[in-house]
């Protein structure tokens, strides 16, 4: 699988300490498209400043979007608990 085709999965964490869940193939990109464009997701308008938190690559589109999907899903402590133990996300998460 070449490069282009990798897939993440990331956590960012807002000004107020709420925590976005995302996937993106270019994590920097897709986190400056927050930050600073209108192609940023609307959940994090008005938000900033924004901090990456965590981010783990999914290998494939699809595996990313379950992970996404589960994490989703999650209270805020088990997200916190992903970004303080990112080896918890392949036992927790296996899809």
């Amino acid at each position: 699988m070449n490069v282009e085709n990798t897939w993440y999965v990331y956590l960012i964490r807002t000004r107020l300490n709420t925590l976005y869940c995302g996937v993106s193939t270019n994590v920097a990109h897709r986190f400056h498209q927050h930050q600073c464009t209108k192609a940023g997701a609307k959940a994090l308008k008005g938000k900033g400043p924004l901090q990456l938190a965590w981010q783990s690559n999914a290998m494939s589109k699809r595996r990313a979007m379950q992970i996404e999907y589960k994490i989703k899903q999650m209270p805020k402590y088990k997200k916190e608990q992903i970004i303080l133990d990112s080896s918890m996300i392949i036992a927790e998460l296996s899809v």
